[in-house]
């Protein structure tokens, strides 16, 4: 009969563990949370010190009532949820849950669950740390009193069934923010000049690019800038005035965190944030391995620490020198910090077994689980390999008063890209200059240039908007894929070629979060909370103390809000189209894809059509009008009603207003006007010229 009982949360840890532990174990999985705050009310007792109101989730029950018969029978029991905030805050529920005698239970954590890992933890069980459970708390609470105080607020505003979060909002706002910078952005243009040159003695060109003159370097703004130089250039003759020889490192990558996964698996793989975590889930709680039984493949996948355990490096420097040899290893180096609390002791996403390599596993496991299994793989043996070294070689040459330059670099040592080539090493061409000296003979074959705009700043990808939030403080591991997953579910965001889209209903509730709650989508503010959260967490500062400063403010902000925000309801407008059933006038309604015309007369009359919002401006091409239409995702563009016979389209809105230029149509760009036509590049400050 068991005599200690082991609490997990996922069902499929408990056979692997199971197996580890042997008849003395019994393991049984809580899945998730078993308490929570209520659905149908805040939850927090503002008025007494914010104590939270826990109740027991719908549907747990029957697991809590098995929970407890077992836990009357065991002798030991042993909290074995996952080893961050969130999991720690699981243990301190289930024990109030099921009454624990904390001198009869312990908490313990692995980072990976392999069985020396699992059987180790036993040896180190310790009581719930509570720094942690409050830090849990408080984020819980802080996200709740955001999305409780403002969701119902956006819901009578706007008309629809929106939601606000505390850190979703902040991301939304990024993205707003971007889109606007991009939409505002003025292309300047500029030219490039390559010279094609022989060398005698050498069978290939060698392409160098205009640098500038004697004092430095030149930008060329225009054409007959580019016309001048190319004038005098052809003219002259080439020569070499400066050869620099040298070498270039490449640093070896550190292991993947979460973030760091999350931007590789979607630059490489093409993978979403959500579908990451969930393959590295899949990694981390077991795969069946023939030989070896299920074990988890991955260490513990939500994690911002590059630390690497002892045994790991050990095993992993053998490894290194056994395939690849001493030159391609890193000296040994073991560092131990002490007093780490348990959120410190977090390691890198690494392989449980460096011995289990990707070709090994692969019939093993599924197509997508394989392809992160090998990134992660060979990013932790190159975060151990040597730098990988280059020879460069760069020349200056003359041209009368002008100056060109070319590099080159060529590879002499690969290190660490014999296991790993990121993206960048694979877009990076080796190109070669060959045998020159300062007495090299050159010739001029040809001079070409090039009109060049500048580009506006990209939009987010998933990656990109993790990196950003990463940078910027906001969120934790666990949160940057469930953020970018809500604010896309919520049809706030649009995901079109892996760029996300701000839609209507995005900008809309982005519009009333800065002008009510200015400080929840503020960066800074949100950074700073995060800041106290870990303060929290690490025992310096008590979790009800950031609460009871956060939630007066929020409370006055929501109050200020329902006052001044009731001019801005959003009305139904009646059109003057005429509904085909009825015949009443049709009205602009509101739906989770932006606006629509819907009859007055539901539910008696059902009918409804799309809405073509015009702009008042006259297509350019055909004289039709130009309405505001929408991507099948909900981003919005301008395009011509008279489409697919006309296709002109604009991201930004056109106006009624002429290029003196070229006659096309000047767009809204942020506050300038600009052509439509990016190869005039006319542009004009309307408010400089009426003054």
């Amino acid at each position: 009969m068991a005599k200690n009982l082991v609490i997990v949360e996922s069902p499929a840890k408990e056979k692997t563990i199971k197996k580890f532990l042997g008849n003395s174990y019994e393991v049984l999985a809580s899945q998730g949370h078993v308490r929570d705050l209520p659905k149908s009310q805040l939850g927090i007792d503002v008025q007494h010190d914010y104590e939270p109101k826990y109740i027991t989730i719908r549907g747990k029950g029957d697991i809590l009532a098995k929970l407890r018969r077992e836990v009357k029978k065991a002798e030991h029991v042993y909290l074995a949820t996952d080893p961050d905030r969130e999991g720690e805050a699981i243990s301190w529920h289930l024990s109030q849950a099921l009454k624990l005698d904390m001198n009869k239970a312990s908490r313990i954590t692995f980072n990976e669950i392999t069985k020396n890992a699992v059987k180790a933890s036993l040896k180190e069980a310790r009581e719930i740390d509570m720094d942690l459970v409050d830090a849990q708390q408080a984020r819980r609470m802080l996200d709740r009193m955001v999305g409780y105080s403002i969701s119902p607020l956006l819901w009578e505003k706007v008309k629809r069934g929106l939601s606000a979060g505390r850190v979703q909002s902040v991301a939304l706002r990024m993205i707003c923010d971007r889109e606007e910078e991009i939409n505002a952005f003025i292309p300047e243009e500029y030219w490039t000049i390559d010279a094609k040159l022989k060398v005698k003695g050498e069978r290939r060109a060698l392409i160098a690019k205009f640098y500038g003159d004697k004092k430095g370097k030149l930008e060329i703004h225009t054409k007959e800038e580019a016309e001048k130089i190319e004038k005098l250039v052809k003219e002259a003759t080439f020569s070499v005035e400066e050869i620099k020889e040298g070498e270039r490192v490449k640093k070896a990558p550190v292991p993947f965190i979460t973030s760091t996964l999350q931007q590789e698996a979607s630059k490489v793989l093409n993978f979403s944030t959500q579908k990451t975590m969930r393959l590295a889930q899949q990694l981390y709680e077991g795969v069946d391995i023939p030989g070896k039984g299920t074990i988890g493949i991955i260490t513990y996948l939500r994690t911002d620490s590059t630390r690497v355990a002892e045994e790991a490096e050990l095993s992993l420097h053998k490894y290194i020198i056994e395939h690849y040899g001493e030159s391609y290893c890193t000296k040994l180096e073991m560092t131990k910090k002490k007093g780490q609390k348990i959120q410190d002791a977090h390691e890198a996403i690494r392989p449980t077994d460096i011995e289990l390599t990707p070709t090994l596993l692969k019939e093993a496991l599924s197509r997508d689980q394989f392809r992160l299994y090998q990134l992660i793989w060979k990013r932790f043996v190159a975060s151990r390999m040597a730098n990988a070294l280059y020879q460069t070689i760069s020349v200056k040459l003359a041209a009368d008063i002008y100056r060109f330059s070319a590099s080159a670099s060529k590879l002499q040592f690969d290190g660490f890209l014999s296991v790993y080539l990121d993206e960048e090493e694979k877009a990076e061409d080796e190109t070669t200059i060959g045998e020159l000296s300062k007495e090299s003979q050159l010739t001029l074959e040809n001079l070409e240039s090039k009109q060049h705009f500048t580009q506006p700043p990209s939009h987010f990808t998933e990656a990109a908007l993790v990196k950003a939030l990463e940078e910027q403080g906001i969120g934790r591991p666990s949160t940057y894929a469930p953020t970018i997953t809500t604010i896309l579910a919520r049809r706030y965001v649009a995901k079109e070629n892996k760029n996300l889209y701000v839609t209507e209903l995005g900008e809309a509730v982005n519009k009333i979060m800065i002008t009510a709650f200015p400080a929840i989508v503020d960066v800074s503010f949100t950074a700073n909370l995060e800041s106290l959260l870990d303060e929290v967490g690490e025992g310096h500062i008590d979790w009800k103390t950031v609460i009871s400063n956060f939630y007066p403010d929020l409370d006055v902000a929501v109050k200020n809000a329902e006052k001044e925000l009731e001019k801005i309801i959003i009305e139904d407008e009646v059109t003057e189209e005429i509904c085909d059933l009825c015949g009443k006038n049709m009205v602009i309604k509101y739906g989770p894809h932006g606006k629509f015309l819907a009859c007055p007369g539901f539910p008696d009359c059902r009918n409804t059509k799309p809405y073509l919002e015009k702009i008042g401006v006259p297509c350019p091409k055909c004289g039709k009008e130009i309405i505001l239409k929408k991507t099948k995702k909900g981003r919005k563009y301008y395009g011509c009603e008279a489409n697919p016979d006309c296709d002109f389209m604009s991201w930004q809105k056109p106006t009624i207003q002429r290029c003196p230029i070229c006659q096309d149509v000047l767009l809204e760009k942020g506050h300038k006007l600009a052509c439509h036509n990016e190869q005039c590049g006319y542009c004009i400050d309307p408010i400089v010229t009426e003054k």
